[in-house]
């Protein structure tokens, strides 16, 4: 039975059995010195148990709530995320629910691609699609976001700036788009803004369909463009791959319901679906202040049904919805998951990519944004050269993401090549992007979504680049030596190996005696006959060279002494967690693990 408890005077653990855990609430951040109080033990004890887990805080530090999961066992409690018992889902993804409350819902398209290559013409040309279905009064709003509906099938199209705005959503832990369609001119094929968007795409891992727009015109390439989509790893059905490839003409309308069509396919094969009956939760598109209405924020409601009167956090601002007005400009009483609203009734502007979550009341909406501020202001998703090796203690994927910027394209493949060649079966370098030119507020939101640092060689950071890095936690480092960047690389992908571990003997002891140890507990009297024995030594006991028993040791005596270890030709008492049937003469071989580098 798995077991747990507090350190004894000895910095030992009293055994505790995980049935006799107590529920403790903990917030999405907390300082230690709260979570302290909370478990009703010394902050030094928590911090204690933070550096075993391989974190380093202070008293007023703050950790998030995985962090305080894993700490709070040691205390006897259980950790759930606030209001979990009451039923509210502030922190707790509602489509994780019973899978038979799920219901199919409509796929969230977002259209990506190189300026002037045609992302505005045809999202006028679905658009206008709509407006032939007869839609009443033929005005539509524009809110950020729209449905088009197909065949009875309904489609939302996120009508965003460019892949800036689809990537930001991402680094802010939000995920609003569930098919991406990349838009590339026949007449111009491939362009820097077009690998940048394919980059963005490939770190969201979502579906792509690629449309070739202009293919009305004289000087359209088709092949062309499918060549170049193949050196870029996206290889179309006709040529053997998995990525479907449509021609159309926005501008002439050709080609619309074929997308439309391919889009629903692609949604059916994904099988989309939420819970439209439980409290909404979903994604700010895009936010603004109205001189009348006050803040407005545009929502994709992602799971959940949200009602009018329901009271909403979304980021650090919360309020009661006063008014949904739906993308036809309509206000209505309720939005059901895929579907796009402007909500008035906020205290204050969100930003564009923040989630938000219908809680219970506004005791506990307030306690969410209090626990987000702090974590907004103490606990930062952060990636680093240095800190990747604390990354790997805690299990995460042996991989180096990176983002690579230099200032000519020639220096561009040089850095990528050589970092590449470092590459190994135990430690991988991922190059979710390359590209000449300054490192930009895109990479800065690329490499913060993907979890990537951000290389420059040769070139330099813009100043408002500069910022979002700050404010995002994304580390940059320029070079202008180009072994200094991959020695710093090399060093990192060394901690990125696992090393190997090796068990290490560090000694034999010979039963002489057992002896009781309380009512059911035994321990036994040792000779120590080579090496030594240690305290915080693993055990293996050996009967006639057959290995009976291996497990820790429980403690370690020199007389009425508890030791840390016994060396040659000590006799001392051992007992051994989970064991009691000692014999004379058995072997009590006593080793260690270590960790040695590959």
């Amino acid at each position: 039975m798995e077991k747990t408890g507090k350190e004894d005077e000895n910095g030992n653990m009293t055994q505790r059995p995980v049935s006799s855990y107590k529920t403790l609430e903990v917030p999405a951040a907390i300082s230690v010195g709260s979570l302290a109080q909370r478990v009703g033990s010394n902050p030094v004890m928590v911090i204690k148990q933070l550096m075993r887990a391989g974190i380093m805080a202070n008293i007023n530090d703050a950790i998030d709530f995985d962090t305080a999961a894993a700490v709070v066992p040691a205390f006897g409690f259980r950790a759930v995320p606030l209001d979990e018992r009451s039923g509210n889902t502030s922190y707790v993804s509602a489509d994780q629910g019973d899978e038979s409350l799920l219901r199919p819902r409509p796929p969230v398209v977002a259209i990506l691609g190189h300026v002037d290559h045609g992302k505005t013409t045809l999202l006028d040309a679905i658009r206008a699609a709509r407006v032939a279905e007869k839609e009443v009064g033929g005005i539509t709003q524009h809110i950020g976001a729209y449905q088009v509906i197909y065949k009875d099938a309904p489609l939302t199209f996120l009508d965003t700036p460019g892949h800036e705005a689809f990537t930001a959503m991402r680094a802010r832990g939000a995920m609003a788009t569930d098919i991406a369609v990349l838009v590339v001119a026949a007449d111009d094929g491939i362009m820097p803004q077009t690998v940048e968007a394919i980059a963005h795409i490939k770190a969201a891992e979502i579906p792509i369909v690629v449309v070739i727009n202009k293919t009305d015109l004289p000087d359209a390439d088709v092949d062309r463009v499918k060549r170049q989509l193949s050196e870029h790893d996206l290889l179309i059905e006709e040529w053997g791959g998995d990525v479907m490839a449509l021609s159309v003409s926005a501008k002439a309308g050709e080609g619309i319901d074929e997308l439309l069509e391919s889009l629903l396919v692609v949604a059916e094969v994904t099988e989309l679906r939420a819970n439209p009956d439980c409290p909404a939760s979903g994604i700010v598109i895009e936010a603004k202040l109205d001189k009348n209405k006050g803040p407005l924020a545009t929502l994709l409601v992602k799971t959940g049904t949200l009602k009018m009167g329901d009271y909403v956090v979304v980021g650090t601002s919360r309020g009661r919805a006063k008014a949904l007005i739906n993308d036809h400009g309509n206000r209505v009483k309720e939005v059901s998951p895929s579907s796009p609203v402007e909500l008035l009734g906020l205290s204050e502007l969100p930003r564009a990519g923040d989630t938000f979550q219908v809680v219970e009341d506004e005791k506990t909406g307030r306690l969410l944004v209090e626990s987000r501020n702090l974590s907004d202001a103490a606990v930062r998703d952060k990636v680093t050269l240095e800190e990747m090796f604390a990354q790997i203690r805690m299990g995460e994927a042996k991989e180096l993401f990176l983002v690579i910027k230099a200032d000519v394209q020639g220096s561009v493949e040089a850095v990528r090549d050589a970092l590449i060649a470092l590459t190994s079966d135990a430690a991988q370098v991922r190059i979710v992007h390359a590209a000449s030119g300054t490192i930009t507020e895109s990479d800065i939101f690329l490499a913060a979504a993907s979890k990537a640092i951000i290389l420059g060689f040769n070139t330099r950071l813009e100043t408002g680049a500069k910022q979002t890095a700050d404010q995002s936690g994304v580390e940059v480092r320029v070079y202008n030596i180009i072994y200094r960047l991959l020695e710093d690389v090399r060093n990192t992908l060394e901690g990125l190996i696992a090393p190997t571990i090796v068990e290490v003997i560090e000694g034999h002891a010979i039963v002489r005696e057992v002896f009781a140890r309380g009512k059911r507990n035994k321990a036994a009297g040792v000779y120590v006959d080579d090496g030594r024995v240690i305290r915080n030594g693993i055990a293996r006991v050996l009967r006639n060279k057959e290995n009976v028993f291996e497990g820790p040791i429980n403690s370690l005596r020199h007389y009425k002494d508890n030791v840390r270890e016994a060396g040659v030709g000590t006799e001392c008492g051992i007992s051994l967690e989970g064991f009691n049937d000692f014999q004379q003469d058995d072997v009590i071989e006593v080793y260690r693990l270590d960790k040695q580098a590959r």
